[in-house]
């Protein structure tokens, strides 16, 4: 055979290698993720649950789900070990000391006093505005009398079809 022939072949075989390659690693790194599964530590289960590990096993683990309240999960659906501040910032709202500036609710608290007006800045007004000529102009077209009949056909008469 000829080694054009072959080249498909050999590019999707090495093409199907990565692939398998790149999944085994992601199960590598997920079984070892789940492995550092320790009691007191917070998950998220890859339904989207927030629990406490209370007890590890060897297939399974016994989640807190609620103060009291406890179930029982394969170690498989554990979908993320969180961090310690991760998880008490989504369960109870305990926020870093080294975070981001909070976000505003609404715009005002943006536009009023901002560095805008500390810096002189003039407001642009978007709004539609007409001059004091533009305003004299239509007055006087209004007020203008209308010469002869008002008819449609000011050429001359022809039609225009």
């Amino acid at each position: 055979m000829n080694l054009v022939t072959l080249l498909p072949f050999i590019v999707l075989i090495g093409a199907m290698f990565l692939m398998t390659r790149s999944a085994k690693n992601k199960q590598r790194q997920a079984a070892q993720m789940r492995d550092q599964m320790q009691p007191g530590t917070g998950v998220r289960t890859i339904g989207g649950m927030y629990a406490t590990v209370k007890e590890v096993s060897e297939d399974s683990v016994l989640l807190e789900v609620a103060p009291g309240v406890h179930a029982i999960y394969a170690k498989n659906s554990i979908g993320a070990v969180l961090p310690d501040e991760e998880y008490n910032r989504i369960i109870h709202g305990i926020e870093g000391s080294d975070e981001a500036p909070a976000v505003p609710d609404d715009i005002s608290s943006l536009t009023e006093g901002g560095e805008a007006a500390a810096a002189g800045e003039k407001k642009i007004d978007l709004g539609k505005e007409t001059a004091p000529e533009d305003a004299e102009t239509k007055d006087a077209k209004a007020e203008k009398p209308a010469d002869g009949p008002k008819d449609a056909k000011k050429d001359d008469g022809s039609d225009a079809k």
